[in-house]
C-alpha cells in the first residue's frame, strides 16, 4: 500500500469533522460560535465545475448550522514553500464556484429568502516564509478613480499560518487541531513525543478511531519529511505511531545525518531559506517599482506590497 504524502494527510485529517470543529473553536473569531451546532457539521462535496470549465477538487468544505442557519467553510490547504501573491484572487474565484453551484442547487439546498448562505474562507497555510501577501482581494487592485471605490472588488479570507500561530499557554495539549499546529512547530523528537503522548490519551475512545487512523497517517507523513533514509525506514514499520512514537526517540542520535550535527544540511537549509526570501522581496520590489511609476504614494505601496517605506524609498533614486 502506498504511503500517504503530506498534502494527502492533511486532507484526510480535515476530512474528520472533530478536526474542523476544533479549528472553529480554537482558532476563528466571532461570538457566532456560541450559536454553532457543532453536531451538524458536514462534509460537502468540493469538485465544482465553473461555466469556463475549472476544476476544484481537493478542498476542504464544511457546512455548519449557527442559529438555524448553514454557515459554509472553505478550507484552502496552501502547501507551497512562500505565499502565493494572488491568494485573495483564487479565493473569490473559489467563492464565487461555490456560490455558482449552490444556486445550480438551490432546489436541494434550500437558499432562504432566496439569499446564499454566508461562506468563511479559510487558508491553512504552513510554509517556511512569514505570509506578507494581501489577505482582502481588493489589496489586489489599484485604487481606483474618484467616486468608484464601492465597485472594487472586496473578500477577505481568514488566514491560519501554522508556524507562526499563537500557542497556546498550556503544557498539555488544548484541543485536535491545537496538537497539528505544535507537531508543525516541533524541533526535534522529544517534543513530538510530549504531544504525541497527548494524542495518544485523547484518542482512546472507540468514537475517535477514525480520527487517530487520521492522525496517525499525518504523524507518519510529517516524519517522512524530516528523517533521513533509515529513520524513514523505521517509521514505516510501525503500525500505530502513537502507541510507538517513544521507541523512536530512544533512536534520536540517528534521527539526523551526521552533516547535521556538523552544521552542513543546517547551511544548506539557511542558505535555501534566503534564496526563497531574496526571490520574493525582488518579486515585491517589482511590483512596487510598477505601481511608483503609475504615480501610487510610497503609503500605498506600503500598504499593497507590505514592505518597508525604507526600502520603497531605495526606489525613488
Amino acid at each position: 500500500m502506498k504511503s500517504p504524502t503530506h498534502d494527502t494527510s492533511y486532507k484526510i485529517l480535515f476530512s474528520c469533522p472533530e478536526m474542523v470543529r476544533d479549528l472553529l473553536r480554537g482558532y476563528v473569531p466571532g461570538d457566532w460560535l456560541e450559536d454553532a451546532d457543532y453536531a451538524s457539521l458536514t462534509r460537502v462535496n468540493a469538485s465544482y465545475v465553473s461555466r469556463s470549465g475549472q476544476h476544484r477538487h481537493d478542498d476542504m468544505v464544511w457546512r455548519i448550522k449557527v442559529g438555524g442557519r448553514w454557515l459554509w467553510v472553505y478550507i484552502i490547504l496552501e502547501f507551497q514553500s512562500e505565499p502565493d501573491p494572488w491568494m485573495a484572487v483564487r479565493v473569490m474565484q473559489y467563492v464565487s464556484m461555490l456560490a455558482e453551484q449552490l444556486v445550480k442547487e438551490r432546489g436541494k439546498s434550500g437558499l432562504p429568502e432566496g439569499l446564499l448562505p454566508p461562506v468563511l474562507p479559510i487558508v491553512l497555510y504552513n510554509g517556511k516564509t512569514e505570509w506578507r501577501v494581501p489577505v482582502d482581494v481588493a489589496d489586489c487592485f489599484l485604487p481606483p478613480p474618484r467616486g468608484l471605490a464601492a465597485y472594487r472588488p472586496a473578500l477577505q479570507y481568514l488566514l491560519l499560518d501554522e508556524r507562526r500561530l499563537q500557542q497556546y499557554p498550556l503544557v498539555e495539549v488544548h484541543n485536535f487541531a491545537d496538537a497539528v499546529f505544535r507537531m508543525e512547530s516541533c524541533r526535534g523528537l522529544p517534543e513530538l513525543d510530549a504531544v504525541a503522548r497527548a494524542l495518544r490519551e485523547l484518542l482512546r475512545t472507540p468514537e475517535l478511531q477514525s480520527l487517530r487512523h487520521a492522525f496517525n497517517q499525518w504523524i507518519k507523513a510529517l516524519l517522512r519529511r524530516r528523517a533521513t533514509p533509515s529513520m524513514i525506514e523505521e517509521v514505516e514499520t510501525i503500525d500505530d505511531i502513537l502507541e510507538e512514537f517513544a521507541m523512536l526517540t530512544q533512536h534520536q542520535e540517528t534521527w539526523f545525518d551526521d552533516a547535521i550535527e556538523k552544521g552542513f544540511l543546517q547551511g544548506q537549509e539557511k542558505g535555501l531559506e534566503k534564496g526563497l526570501e531574496k526571490g520574493r522581496t525582488e518579486a515585491l520590489m517589482t511590483v512596487a517599482r510598477n505601481l511608483l511609476g503609475l504615480g501610487r504614494s510610497v503609503e500605498e505601496v506600503v500598504q499593497v506590497t507590505g514592505l518597508s517605506p525604507k526600502e520603497i524609498q531605495t526606489l525613488l533614486h
